[in-house]
């Protein structure tokens, strides 16, 4: 098989990503592409912040955003997000998953936060599993306020 490759995306990536989120929620609306484009210009913006995007070949299969967020506390250490966890349904339980995560870690890290936090809505057991193999754990209660409902599992 050949190697994952781990970068940020850049804006010829968009309609492949655009794609891959398709595997993430199937009914969702497509984003315009000049918007998308608008969208990740503006994300680029935020320093340490990225879409990254993994690629087997040509083929972009995986996909995570994070997001670095600048923090008055914690003697001014920032801390980061995760969202948008996608992986190409044809190509799930080989790792890539856990290699974007990692990848997403990795510079949220050298970008010097103190913390990571990611939320899922799953409760499929599979699910949580996936994330505490990718080093994260569930140690928080999280809320919520939503203009859109929240996508079948």
């Amino acid at each position: 098989m050949t190697e994952l490759v781990i970068r940020p995306a850049e804006q010829a990536d968009l309609p492949a990503l655009l794609d891959l989120y398709r595997h993430l929620v199937p009914d969702d609306a497509r984003c315009p592409d000049d918007e998308a484009a608008d969208i990740l210009g503006r994300l680029r913006n935020f320093e340490g912040s990225a879409v990254l995007i993994g690629l087997l070949g040509t083929d972009l299969v995986a996909s995570c955003t994070v997001i670095v967020i600048p923090n008055p506390t914690r003697g001014g250490t920032p801390y980061a997000l995760i969202e948008n966890v996608v992986t190409d349904a044809g190509h799930r339980n080989r790792g890539l998953g856990k290699a974007i995560l990692k990848a997403a870690l990795d510079r949220a890290w050298a970008a010097g936060c103190y913390k990571v936090m990611l939320m899922t809505g799953s409760k499929k057991p599979a699910t949580l599993a996936f994330y505490e193999a990718a080093g994260f754990e569930q140690s928080k209660t999280g809320f919520q306020a939503r203009r859109l409902p929240v996508r079948a599992e």
